[in-house]
């Protein structure tokens, strides 16, 4: 009889799989629920919005809707590029403790929807105490290449949520 501790991992792995919308930023190839995007759209003009950090570009107007727009690259304290025909907006539905928010996530590029299933993600590694790996949901094997699975919920901190909340009044 399996132990409680397995049963647990298997379904955590179950629940990790599934559909993957798949972008990069510089070399590095990340995936994200399919179900948390809501659109993707070409790079448009973004008007900033001062007082909020580097990583938030500014806002967008979608069908009428206001969209704060955050640098993914930024965010991730990678080195900011200049904007490309292939740089991407990625409408997400960002889950706060106010509830559910778009936010749009500028990436390098799109490559592809990728369906992986319990075996082709493994747990995120270990990397140390001063590493956080809570927006983390996994690397996904494809390929013969390493993807990073995020949980987009948590990538965007509470503290960015209250910050983009208050940008939209």
């Amino acid at each position: 009889m399996p132990s409680a501790a397995t049963i647990t991992g298997n379904r955590e792995m179950e629940e990790r799989a599934g559909k993957y919308l798949a972008f990069h930023l510089g070399a590095e190839e990340f995936g994200i629920p399919v179900m948390k995007v809501r659109e993707i759209m070409g790079i448009q003009e973004i008007t900033a919005v001062p007082h909020t950090p580097r990583h938030t570009k500014g806002v967008i107007n979608l069908r009428g809707k206001v969209i704060p727009v955050v640098d993914l690259r930024l965010k991730f304290g990678m080195q900011e590029t200049e904007y490309t025909q292939r740089t991407c907006i990625i409408v997400t539905e960002v889950w706060g403790e106010n509830g559910a928010m778009m936010i749009g996530a500028v990436v390098d590029g799109v490559s592809e929807v990728l369906n992986l299933g319990p075996g082709d993600i493994e747990d995120t590694p270990d990397f140390g105490g001063a590493v956080a790996a809570a927006g983390l949901l996994g690397m996904a094997k494809v390929k013969g290449r390493v993807k990073i699975l995020l949980d987009i919920d948590h990538v965007m901190t509470h503290q960015d949520l209250d910050e983009l909340g208050s940008l939209l009044g």
